[in-house]
Order: structure tokens, then C-alpha cells, then sequence
């Protein structure tokens, strides 16, 4: 029995851990890196397949005058989310820097490399879905 609980565990853990690594935002503009913290995952901009080293974007499109002039890259995008144990995470939010909005998100695992993002107002009926593709080494 010790040994089926030991397994059941480290299973479930292994496909929260899934998530883990650098993907490509649906848009195809952004590097985005998520980490795993204790029982939350983060994501933060890593940079773009299209990064001009001259150009510098910042959050310009930001609500908040005094948080347009920040640098995009190292931006957190998304926090808060909670593993409910098939293949999703729920309950986050998501900041979308194009549009300067913050959105509820469930980000659903499909494969090792594909991630489907589904960022909604209210309920997830209205909202937007995003696939998103792992980085290759």
C-alpha cells in the first residue's frame, strides 16, 4: 500500500512539474518562462523570438500611467494559479501586455510540448484560447 501511495504521488507531482520551461506565446512574440513555487506556478517574460537589442518595449499599454514606462522583459505575467489534478491549472490571473488587460486564465497541459491558455472575464464560455508551444533546447 506505502509503495502505491509513494507512486500515486510522485505521479502527480511529475505532471505538475510538466509545465515547467520556457514556451512560446501563442502570438508568437514572447518567450515566456514558468517556475513552479511550493504549490503555484509563475510566469514572466523571458524575451522574443524578435528582439531588436536597439529597441527596448516597455508596458505602454498599462492602465496605470506610472507602470507604462517598465520593461517588458522579467515582467510577471501570471500568477496564482492551482494544480486541480488533470492537467490543468486553475483560479489565476493573467496580464496580457498587448491589450493591457489582466484576464482569469486556466491553462490546460495537452501535451510535453503544447499548452492550451484560455484567458476569460466572467465565465470561460467568453473569452480567448491561445496554444502555446514549448521552447527547443
Amino acid at each position: 500500500m506505502l509503495l502505491v501511495l509513494t507512486f500515486l504521488i510522485a505521479s502527480a507531482s511529475a505532471d505538475e512539474d510538466q509545465i515547467v520551461g520556457t514556451w512560446l506565446s501563442g502570438d508568437g512574440d514572447g518567450w515566456i518562462e514558468i517556475t513552479r513555487h511550493d504549490e503555484s506556478i509563475n510566469g514572466r517574460i523571458a524575451g522574443s523570438p524578435n528582439d531588436n537589442p536597439e529597441r527596448s518595449r516597455v508596458d505602454d499599454k498599462n492602465p496605470d500611467a506610472s507602470l507604462r514606462d517598465r520593461e517588458l522583459i522579467g515582467l510577471n505575467l501570471f500568477s496564482g494559479f492551482r494544480f486541480d489534478g488533470d492537467d490543468r491549472w486553475v483560479d489565476g490571473r493573467i496580464y496580457d501586455p498587448n491589450r493591457g488587460k489582466t484576464y482569469r486564465c486556466i491553462i490546460t497541459v495537452i501535451d510535453d510540448d503544447t499548452l492550451k491558455m484560455r484567458g476569460y472575464i466572467g465565465v470561460p464560455l467568453i473569452g480567448r484560447t491561445e496554444i502555446w508551444t514549448r521552447k527547443k533546447e
